[in-house]
């Protein structure tokens, strides 16, 4: 009996023995088909903010695979492959700059195109304030042909949902429009920007939306009293209400900086018929170079010892005093003529690096940077940005793959 015992005892033992193997074989199991799918979870996560659109199990199962594997920047350019990204992702991202409401909603136009192909064909995205650069489509038969005078052909091509990814191509803006070369300013000589920001008004319009869109920084926040008020406009009122406090501490801090920069757009308008095109939807962006646009010179009497506008020249004050933070490029003199040059004074700032990255943060990953290990990646992906030539989809990849887990 005692014999029997113990082989009974051997056997119960051998079978724990097995059953704890087994326990352990299905653990490995388990989480091995755990971290597959949280790999594929990430892939999805990835696919619908970069593109917008549901991807296929196969498109899901290669990005899981290379995430798999460590390449991250492979996945997420298969997301960016997908036209998604471009007509819906870019679209929705560039729309805003491009009207005053900063509504998702309007029409897509040549300066959204633009935005849209500039990511795609990777190029240095400093250039979208200076180049002489404008995208259309081509290849669709039946398609209005780019007009300086209606958005026609950018209607059309989005009414039939075409893939902006496939028929957007680089053009010279000097080549479809009225524009020398050295007038042109990428993005901000484009007709929607014109019809948006150049129409009526002074001019001063176009660089604070610019500041914006493209530096994240709306006029209350560059506002500086410390500097030299020499360049502003006859049609500031150096007495407001009777008050002169109310010049000296709060007016002056935006058009010490604004008008000497807004300067550059002296010879540009967008001219329409007001009483038979309210809205002038088909007006047309008009320069006159050597002669300084009316506009400048409205309201002169509010103060005469104002500056008077006499040519294009502008300068940047904001490299001194409290704006000096904005990180102004050392290679650049601060001064120049046209909209062209001030353009790139504006988009080689560190300012504007961190802009981007930070639209892009926001826009991919559905929040702002709300906690320190956001705020380093935003910084991170900033140092990517540009020691990747200013490439838009390093950022874009960069944060997608930080909020995949989100």
């Amino acid at each position: 009996m005692k014999t029997v015992f113990l082989l009974n005892k051997t056997g119960l033992m051998e079978k724990c023995r097995r059953s704890m193997m087994m326990s352990s074989l299905g653990l490995l199991i388990a989480l091995s088909s755990y971290v597959s799918a949280t790999e594929y979870d990430q892939a999805k996560r990835i696919h619908q903010r970069l593109s917008g659109v549901p991807a296929t199990a196969a498109v899901l199962e290669d990005m899981a695979n290379f995430i798999k594997t460590g390449d991250g920047a492979a996945a997420t350019a298969i997301a960016m492959a997908d036209d998604g990204f471009y007509n819906v992702t870019l679209k929705n991202f560039a729309t805003p700059w491009t009207n005053e409401s900063q509504t998702v909603f309007a029409d897509l136009n040549d300066y959204t195109a633009t935005v849209i192909g500039m990511v795609r064909d990777d190029v240095d995205f400093r250039q979208i304030l200076s180049a002489d650069t404008v995208y259309v489509a081509e290849g669709i038969s039946g398609l209005s042909a780019y007009s300086m005078s209606n958005n026609s052909h950018y209607e059309q091509l989005d009414a039939g949902n075409y893939s902006l990814q496939t028929y957007l191509v680089a053009k010279n803006q000097s080549d479809l429009t009225s524009l020398p070369s050295d007038a042109t300013a990428g993005v901000m000589t484009s007709r929607a920007a014109s019809k948006a920001f150049f129409i009526d008004g002074t001019n001063r319009a176009m660089l604070r939306f610019t500041l914006i869109n493209h530096l994240c920084r709306d006029l209350e926040a560059v506002k500086d009293i410390t500097r030299p008020a020499d360049r502003i406009r006859q049609d500031v009122s150096r007495s407001p209400g009777g008050d002169s406090r109310i010049f000296l501490n709060t007016c002056i801090g935006c058009h010490t900086g604004m008008d000497p920069l807004a300067q550059a757009f002296a010879y540009y308008d967008y001219s329409y018929d007001s009483e038979a095109d309210e809205m002038g939807d088909a007006g047309q962006l008009v320069y006159t170079p050597g002669a300084v646009q009316e506009k400048y010179h409205f309201n002169n009497a509010n103060f005469a010892p104002g500056f008077v506008t006499k040519n294009d020249q502008w300068d940047n004050y904001w490299r001194a005093g409290q704006n000096k933070l904005m990180g102004w490029s050392q290679a650049l003199t601060g001064s120049g003529q046209g909209a062209k040059s001030m353009g790139t004074e504006l988009a080689n700032s560190d300012a504007f690096a961190q802009c981007q990255v930070k639209k892009v943060f926001e826009n991919v990953c559905l929040k702002k940077p709300i906690n320190e290990a956001d705020s380093i990646q935003v910084n991170l992906m900033k140092t990517r940005f540009i020691a990747a030539n200013y490439s838009m989809k390093t950022a874009f990849s960069d944060a997608s793959l930080y909020c995949s887990g989100d």
